[in-house]
């Protein structure tokens, strides 16, 4: 079985992540039927008006039935009980896979209530959700983790890398762990960083803060606009990884203190210039 004929295929949750799976399919011919499943009765007009799939219910069982491959992309909190729900359902030799941002708790729940079980994370978003910023380019030559284990069908993992590479992302392996620290450090720290300094900035009566806070302030702080209950689940499913990278960013801002508190210059004047040139060469490789 290939990506490129499959019969049908179900996107459980159909939001950005969702939507653009749904759109990239569909205007690819990937496969033949998309359904979505949706939790609200109004979910299934906005799927069908984004053209994001062929037909939309809030029916799992329904949604899932005779579906080759289904992904989910719901949070990560909602995906075990999800799954224990869908399993009567699926034809036998259904694969589901999913777009989670953690792969550790995800891929051990999973795996034992799923047969054919591959862990995926397309590293591509926007901190606007909904069905309606969905993009059919979302995952173009974007990274996407696979977190196979010793437990994974080979054919399986293969199929899931076909169905990705078909939507125009770049497969990955990588173990479930280790895919947990790069991303705390790459994607949740982030995050965590511009929802802090948000707080910092902005929750503390300080009179005329918010005329000063411009155009950089808007910038780094874009990601703090995203899903709290995804968000949520992200930092109670990834929280050993998250305490690390923020550690690892709370002796970087020590020693920028101890700078500030000598006055010393050169320190200074290192700290910013080693940032800039470590992003130029990040930027340069990505080019």
């Amino acid at each position: 079985m290939s990506a490129v004929d499959l019969p049908k295929i179900t996107v459980v949750g159909v939001g950005l992540l969702g939507g653009s799976i749904g759109l990239a399919v569909r205007q690819r011919h990937i496969a033949r039927h998309v359904t979505g499943y949706v939790r609200r009765p109004e979910q299934i007009a906005e799927c069908l008006a984004a053209g994001a799939v062929d037909e939309a219910t809030q029916d799992l069982a329904a949604a899932v039935t005779d579906a080759a491959l289904v992904i989910l992309c719901t949070p990560v909190g909602q995906m075990r009980e999800l799954a224990q729900q869908l399993r009567p359902h699926l034809r036998a030799d259904a694969i589901v896979t999913d777009v989670g941002s953690v792969k550790g708790s995800v891929v051990a729940e999973l795996e034992t209530v799923l047969p054919q079980f591959v862990g995926s994370h397309p590293m591509a978003g926007s901190e606007k959700t909904g069905v309606a910023h969905a993009r059919a380019d979302l995952f173009e030559g974007a990274v996407c983790a696979v977190t196979a284990t010793p437990k994974t069908n080979p054919a399986a993992v293969a199929t899931v890398e076909t169905f990705w590479r078909a939507l125009g992302a770049r497969p990955v392996h990588l173990s479930p762990e280790e895919h947990d620290r790069l991303v705390a450090r790459a994607s949740h720290l982030p995050h965590a960083v511009a929802t802090a300094l948000v707080n910092t900035v902005l929750g503390r009566a300080v009179n005329g803060q918010s005329d000063f806070c411009a155009t950089g302030f808007r910038d780094t702080t874009r990601l703090a606009d995203g899903s709290v209950a995804m968000w949520r689940d992200i930092a109670l499913a990834n929280r050993e990884s998250i305490d690390q990278a923020l550690g690892e960013l709370a002796d970087e801002l020590g020693a920028l203190r101890q700078a500030l508190g000598r006055g010393d210059t050169q320190a200074l004047e290192q700290f910013f210039a080693r940032g800039q040139k470590l992003r130029a060469d990040w930027l340069q490789r990505k080019a």
